[in-house]
């Protein structure tokens, strides 16, 4: 699930880790292609065969400290967020990163504006 990825990704920033492996999801692959188009991570990489695959993340810091400072889960299993294209507004007045689950796949909250299509919010990274 996204959660546990996103909270592995931000404790292993907290302790300075290089790297942090977690079991291959189709689901995780696709917020970690959005995450690094966007800068939070530096690469994945996808290892093994079956159920024994895995991916291996690169973590990325700036001179200052961490990519990822912040997390909100907006969707949680107990309680599904759905959201149109008008009503997707910009986090952290743009500094941040929107991710939505739509029709057309895992995109960021600009481009499901630009697109015109809504979906599932899932979480804020900033």
């Amino acid at each position: 699930m996204y959660t546990d990825l996103l909270i592995k990704l931000k404790n292993a920033q907290a302790v300075k880790k290089e790297s942090v492996k977690i079991h291959y999801s189709k689901m995780d692959e696709r917020i970690l292609e959005v995450l690094k188009e966007n800068n939070y991570i530096k690469d994945f990489d996808k290892k093994g065969k079956g159920t024994k695959r895995v991916m291996e993340i690169e973590l990325k810091y700036y001179n200052e400290g961490k990519a990822i400072s912040g997390i909100k889960f907006i969707s949680k299993p107990s309680r599904r967020i759905y959201i149109g294209y008008k009503d997707i507004r910009a986090t952290k007045h743009g500094y941040g990163l929107s991710v939505v689950s739509t029709p057309k796949g895992i995109i960021t909250g600009k481009e499901a504006r630009k697109i015109k299509v809504g979906g599932e919010m899932l979480f804020e990274i900033w």
